[in-house]
């Protein structure tokens, strides 16, 4: 017990000069927490009481509380019937938005698919049209490769050559005005022969033409290779075109000049542009080279010959015909001016009879003139009578009362 004092009294704590000791320390920490008790139980007090105030004002809250919730209900209800009436002007509007949107769709549907129930239709006809053409081409395909399986052969295309010649001739002249294979009197035979008008000399039309070794100009390579087929070919058309001026140019039975025909334009158009010296040496063997154009144009033109000699030989039918008709015309003026002369007469007839028509208007119109006068003038007309002429010219009519007269003017004689 005897040690508890002095414990106490020892020094816990130093503050500069000063010494605090542990029972003084102690008595400090007792004061202190009776005064946290202190304020600790102020602090209930207080905490109690804003806890009663602040469940009355809770209590006044949830009063204001449950009356806006009320008049929110109340509220919430008129807006539940104001959406229920939108909602049903909406649910009207859309259904019959909906049903005006599936009637135009359906409408749409239904063009659409007319529209290409038509464009199928003309899908349908145009590839059947194209079927049409591939099965065209096809067989053009096969005529080509018949005609080239034609043009290899040399007798075949002479003959198709010839096939074209005479089509050409056939198509531009009469029957009659031409033959085909005739025998000349040197015993040759030409292509075609044109019979011309007037006795003159035929015309000879020859439908050969040395196509391999133009061919071989067009398959040659290299320059040497083309030089040779031009060479070849050169030869060739000079000893065709020498055959024709020897075999086919009779004085006074062929024309001076004969047609060598190239079936091919652009062989034609080669032969002028690449060999004109070959030109020359058929114009100087007086013979032309024809493609097709060119052998229809001359056969046009000997058709208008051939048609101006037709004319010319029914000239002297013509002529009389023309002389019939002046004298049809020469009996037509002489009756015609007898029609004029009755027509001058009646034209005098018509002049009398308007002379005599303008003398009984002017006399009708002296009758509507009515004189009045009394017996003194009578009297007095009396007692100067007229003399003979004015008595033969003049006629009184007098009328029951005697006051009233008409008198009549005679008018010239004529």
């Amino acid at each position: 017990m005897s040690d508890l004092p002095a414990l106490l009294s020892q020094p816990a704590l130093r503050l500069g000069a000063s010494a605090v000791s542990l029972g003084q320390m102690m008595m400090l920490a007792g004061l202190l927490l009776i005064i946290l008790l202190g304020l600790f139980s102020v602090a209930l007090i207080r905490s109690s009481r804003s806890r009663a105030v602040a469940a009355i004002e809770a209590e006044m809250r949830m009063g204001a509380i449950l009356q806006a919730q009320a008049e929110m209900q109340g509220r919430m209800g008129a807006m539940a019937e104001l959406f229920g009436a939108r909602q049903a002007e909406l649910t009207q509007s859309l259904s019959q938005r909906l049903d005006a949107m599936t009637g135009r769709l359906g409408q749409t549907m239904s063009e659409q698919t007319k529209s290409t129930h038509e464009s199928l239709a003309k899908l349908q006809e145009r590839l059947a049209v194209i079927d049409t053409a591939q099965n065209n081409i096809q067989s053009l395909a096969g005529q080509v490769v018949q005609l080239q399986a034609i043009l290899s052969n040399k007798q075949t295309r002479g003959a198709f050559g010839q096939s074209r010649m005479e089509a050409i001739v056939a198509d531009g002249l009469p029957h009659g005005a031409y033959e085909f294979q005739a025998t000349l009197s040197n015993g040759n035979r030409p292509d075609c022969l044109v019979r011309m008008p007037n006795g003159a000399p035929s015309l000879v039309i020859d439908a050969k033409f040395p196509l391999e070794a133009w061919n071989a100009i067009r398959a040659a390579e290299g320059p040497d290779a083309q030089k040779l087929a031009a060479q070849a070919f050169r030869r060739d058309v000079e000893i065709h075109i020498r055959d024709i001026s020897e075999k086919y140019l009779i004085s006074g039975e062929t024309q001076d000049t004969a047609f060598m025909f190239v079936p091919s334009e652009s062989v034609f158009s080669e032969i002028h542009e690449n060999f004109e010296a070959l030109v020359h040496r058929a114009h100087k063997a007086r013979v032309v080279i024809v493609s097709p154009s060119l052998l229809m144009l001359s056969i046009q033109v000997i058709q208008a010959i051939l048609k101006d000699a037709r004319m010319r030989e029914q000239a002297h039918l013509i002529q009389g015909e023309v002389i019939r008709l002046m004298e049809d015309v020469s009996r037509l003026d002489e009756r015609v001016r007898k029609l004029q002369g009755h027509f001058g007469q009646t034209a005098k007839d018509i002049d009398d009879i308007l002379v005599s028509t303008g003398k009984i208007t002017r006399r009708g119109a002296k009758i509507e003139t009515l004189e009045l006068g009394d017996e003194t003038a009578t009297s007095g007309e009396q007692a100067n009578p007229p003399s003979r002429k004015e008595a033969a010219t003049q006629r009184m009519a007098d009328s029951k009362t005697g006051q009233l007269r008409l008198m009549v003017m005679d008018d010239d004689a004529g």
